[in-house]
């Protein structure tokens, strides 16, 4: 049985069910880290101060730039938050092997550039990339890392 005030609760929140891909205006954006843009099922705040929840499918991931259609028909876009990462430049790709190949050993997120890698940001796997010879910065950026094998690749087609 539910309590009259979660019942107000529930039909006075926008509740965003899908992920759509044509180029209609958004009335508003909701800026989300990667932690949050990897689960389907949350409550979130618009970047308006909104709240709404996310009803998506299992295993959808949020990209920069996706948008999201809303029972009622709103839409609202995707944005990447700027998060702490570890950035590592490789001028050589057999130096962007070796890089992404300790880094994966280890399960680290990785985001994967021509001449550059990105993981979150950990002190621990900071001095493990700099034992190997590389530097490591530490930047505050969007983080779009690789869905990885399982994972919806969206926006991360590789030719």
């Amino acid at each position: 049985m539910l309590c009259v005030g979660m019942r107000n609760f529930s039909t006075a929140m926008l509740k965003f069910t899908r992920k759509i891909e044509d180029s209609a205006t958004a009335a508003a954006t909701l800026t989300l880290p990667w932690s949050q843009r990897t689960k389907s099922r949350q409550r979130v705040r618009l970047d308006n101060g909104e709240e709404a929840g996310l009803f998506l499918d299992r295993g959808v991931i949020l990209r920069d730039g996706d948008r999201l259609m809303a029972e009622n028909s709103s839409i609202i876009q995707i944005r990447a938050a700027a998060e702490t990462v570890s950035t590592v430049c490789c001028p050589t790709s057999l130096q962007l092997a070796r890089v992404c190949y300790h880094l994966g050993n280890r399960h680290v997120d990785l985001e994967i550039s021509e001449q550059q890698v990105r993981y979150p940001h950990d002190h621990v796997i900071d001095d493990m990339i700099q034992a190997l010879g590389f530097t490591v910065v530490i930047e505050q950026v969007p983080f779009e890392p690789e869905a990885g094998a399982y994972g919806t690749a969206h926006g991360h087609h590789h030719g």
